[in-house]
């Protein structure tokens, strides 16, 4: 069985792409430990004076869905890959604001989960925290600046799929394999970016 993490922002099509290539591999029995980690954007992104997002109560909504996510991570397990995947639709399906609590929760419902239930945990503050906590140990053991960041062993790699998986279970594990074998073979290999893409 292979070991490796993936982080997210529910924000970034890039990390919906990836990340819906392995739910969709877990989900057909792809034989994978995999660690969702969370990885804040508007704490890439901040100003250097300003205090940390998840200081600052006034910017709570930019991490509202993140903290849902892990909320149901670690509360609700069985329905975690479910919620990612709709947490993400919400935004790059639906267009809808990641940051209205309304859209959260109808995500959440859809998926099956208590969505009253993931508020109040939002209100007791621990998933913030553990946002914190996830973010500042991807940078601080592996240097990550975004997502989606693979990490496997002690090698994290940000990495760029272009494609979603629509469904199909050998596609997607096929992809996520390819990746981690770059990540085990291929240390030398820093940077391999077309330079136009085939539309």
């Amino acid at each position: 069985m292979r070991r490796f993490s993936i982080n997210f922002d529910y924000r970034c099509p890039f990390a919906r792409n990836a990340n819906e290539h392995v739910i969709t591999g877990l989900e057909a029995g792809a034989p994978w430990d995999v660690t969702f980690a969370a990885f804040s954007l508007t704490a890439v992104h901040a100003e250097a004076d300003d205090p940390p997002v998840w200081s600052d109560p006034t910017k709570r909504s930019e991490l509202t869905a993140l903290a849902a996510g892990l909320v149901v991570r670690d509360r609700h397990p069985e329905r975690f890959l479910a919620a990612h995947r709709s947490l993400f639709g919400i935004r790059h399906d639906d267009g809808d604001d990641v940051r209205d609590d309304k859209v959260v929760r109808a995500a959440l419902e859809r998926a099956g989960v208590d969505a009253d239930a993931v508020f109040a945990e939002l209100d007791a503050g621990w998933p913030f925290d553990t946002i914190r906590d996830e973010h500042e140990a991807s940078v601080r053991a592996h240097a990550v600046f975004g997502v989606p960041t693979f990490v496997l062993e002690d090698r994290a790699v940000f990495v760029r799929l272009m494609n979603r998986p629509a469904g199909d279970a050998g596609l997607a594990t096929r992809t996520v394999e390819r990746v981690l074998d770059l990540i085990a073979d291929e240390p030398t290999l820093n940077e391999f970016k077309h330079t136009t893409l085939p539309r």
